[in-house]
């Protein structure tokens, strides 16, 4: 086991692991770390905890002291200095004719890097921007191309639910989202319905895909034929996730609802268990 505090960087960023070493470090602190792309400054979304080694990887980085308020400072001076950077390559690109999208500027703490987050339908030869850009800034240029859902993800907005985008306030990873998980869920197929604001389907599918997986197991496919205690019938609607069951009883000419569970009682579907 090792002793570690998870440091966010972003609001809804990826947490990243550390060494406390011998600071009192709380949830909510910030802290000054050393990281790939250099010295950051990020908060602690995760407090003191023991991990195993194999979920962490080695060497695991210490934290180099705590934030002070003129810490807090810089980030909010690099922040000015991004707005204008973001204005400066906004112009340089349409100045060279470039076919991308600038999303975002960031600088790194310590400085020593502006990173520029742009879009685009393919590959861009920027490499005489860069150029102009590092003589304008005097430093490190890194651009990198993202993708339309981190480009979401930067920028934020409102879903078709009415809250705030997911990717942008909690969610640290995207996670696979599949067609089939709409299916499962009897969502209509829709593109337009099923789709967030960065036009690929929405995150929010994969939440509820565990319990409908489980249900799918326990229940019956529709058109199955079951033979309850009113006589021999066939399931005609499901709902997967109260695990209630319509069955169509040709013989008394009416449809009959169960649950799961009573099923299971009277015999009509074993569980998973007894199988």
């Amino acid at each position: 086991m090792i002793e570690v505090i998870g440091v966010r960087f972003k609001k809804a960023g990826k947490i990243y692991y550390f060494d406390p070493a011998n600071f009192t470090i709380d949830t909510d602190d910030y802290v000054i770390v050393e990281t790939v792309r250099g010295v950051e400054f990020g908060k602690v979304v995760v407090a003191r905890k023991k991990v195993d080694e194999e979920d962490v990887v080695l060497p695991l980085k210490k934290v180099i002291r705590l934030a002070e308020e003129k810490d807090k400072i810089t980030v909010v001076e690099n922040q000015e200095n991004a707005d204008e950077a973001y204005r400066v390559c906004d112009k340089k690109i349409k100045d060279h004719e470039l076919e991308m999208n600038l999303v975002d500027v960031e600088y790194t703490f310590d400085r020593n890097k502006v990173i520029f987050y742009f879009t685009a339908d393919g590959r861009v030869d920027f490499r005489h921007l860069v150029k102009d850009l590092a003589s304008v800034f005097k430093t490190r240029i890194e651009l990198r191309q993202i993708g339309v859902r981190d480009e979401a993800k930067l920028l934020g907005g409102i879903g078709p639910c009415g809250r705030m985008l997911c990717c942008s306030t909690f969610l640290g990873d995207f996670e696979p989202v599949s067609i089939k998980m709409a299916k499962d869920q009897n969502l209509s197929l829709n593109p337009a319905k099923i789709s967030g604001l960065c036009g690929r389907l929405m995150c929010c599918l994969k939440y509820e895909n565990d319990d409908y997986e489980s249900a799918k197991k326990q229940l019956p496919d529709l058109g199955e034929k079951i033979t309850t205690p009113y006589g021999n019938g066939k399931v005609v609607g499901l709902n997967i996730l109260e695990r209630m069951i319509q069955i169509e009883i040709p013989e008394k000419e009416r449809v009959i609802e169960y649950t799961l569970d009573e099923l299971i009682e009277e015999g009509v579907i074993k569980t998973q268990a007894t199988e």
